[in-house]
């Protein structure tokens, strides 16, 4: 269960947040970049934003990246001022759009990767 009235814990969520909204904007600018390889490196640090929000607060964490991301790119792939898109209406910017369901992928790794219990046997 997660402690909200821990200044920490509100730190580390808001932090995980704003880290949302950096890997969304981001991977906006880069997923065209050359492609797939752009592509591939907005959804890699994607993952790794979720993986590390998961270390960091759990799945509270993961949810607000994924929404961050989500509404970050939806806010960027509407129409600029001059009719300039962002993330246009191709593949690569389908799965663009789908981009933010990585950070389950951070979800499906073990337990035991983010526990604070020291690996093997006894220390003596």
């Amino acid at each position: 269960m997660i402690d909200l009235t821990d200044g920490r814990t509100l730190a580390r969520l808001a932090g995980t947040f704003v880290i949302g909204v950096v890997v969304g904007v981001v991977g906006t600018a880069v997923h065209r970049w050359q492609v797939p390889w752009g592509l591939v490196l907005a959804l890699v640090t994607v993952l790794c934003a979720g993986v590390l929000a998961r270390a960091w607060v759990g799945w509270a964490g993961m949810l607000l990246v994924a929404l961050a991301v989500v509404t970050t790119v939806a806010i960027l792939a509407g129409r600029g001022p001059g009719g300039d898109l962002l993330v246009a209406a191709q593949p690569v910017g389908y799965v663009w759009y789908g981009g933010a369901l990585v950070v389950a992928l951070a979800g499906l790794a073990p337990r035991r990767w983010f526990s604070d219990r020291p690996l093997g046997g006894s220390q003596g």
